[in-house]
């Protein structure tokens, strides 16, 4: 499987990938760095790849050789194979309420259902998310520092706090966040609240 994709890029090394991939991939490399909070000169330093290099990939002005392309796979400990595949899949436009993935923690009084169909490629997802009234549900830190959040209430109140920050909505509102700190998500003592998470 790795060889057959070593050799495909081999075929493109003095000419150029198909458009459609480069930009794709081109989008994946943008987005392991910033999963890993990487600024294009760390990127650099680790991979060995000049940081004018590494920009004009990420913006789909070029298409990577496969050279380049083994040095930013070791410096995120994947294989050339699985990065290519995460651009080349495919994936299931149209999923159905009943085969969205649920989640439920009893213990918090939480319940998150995945919306959007799953697409390791692709960056924005939604989610679907009920509180019980009186709970409260605490995270230290983000799991991918810096990215962003549209939290849209449903229904009931919720107060949301964002690094220090209070925030008390109402059925309609719509918070906008980029998190790199602490959340807390608090209901009140006789209501629940829904609401949907979009996270880019």
């Amino acid at each position: 499987m790795q060889f057959s994709y070593l050799g495909f890029f081999s075929l493109y090394e003095k000419s150029s990938l198909d458009e459609t991939l480069t930009t794709r991939l081109a989008e994946r490399l943008k987005r392991l760095r910033q999963e890993r909070g990487w600024s294009l000169d760390e990127l650099a330093a680790a991979a060995g790849v000049s940081r004018a290099s590494l920009s004009r990939l990420e913006n789909a002005e070029v298409s990577p050789t496969t050279e380049v392309l083994g040095k930013l796979c070791s410096a995120y400990a994947l294989t050339l194979s699985r990065l290519i595949s995460e651009v080349e899949a495919g994936f299931r436009p149209l999923v159905r309420r009943d085969e969205q993935a649920l989640w439920t923690d009893k213990h918090s009084g939480f319940q998150r259902r995945a919306v959007s169909p799953p697409a390791g490629s692709l960056a924005a997802e939604v989610l679907e998310c009920e509180l019980k009234p009186g709970a409260r549900l605490t995270y230290d830190a983000p799991s991918t520092p810096g990215m962003e959040h549209h939290l849209y209430l449903l229904k009931g109140t919720l107060e949301v706090l964002v690094e220090g920050t209070l925030h008390k909505l109402n059925a309609g509102d719509c918070l906008r966040y980029q998190l790199y700190g602490a959340t807390e998500f608090r209901t009140a003592k006789n209501r629940s609240a829904k609401y949907l998470l979009v996270l880019i």
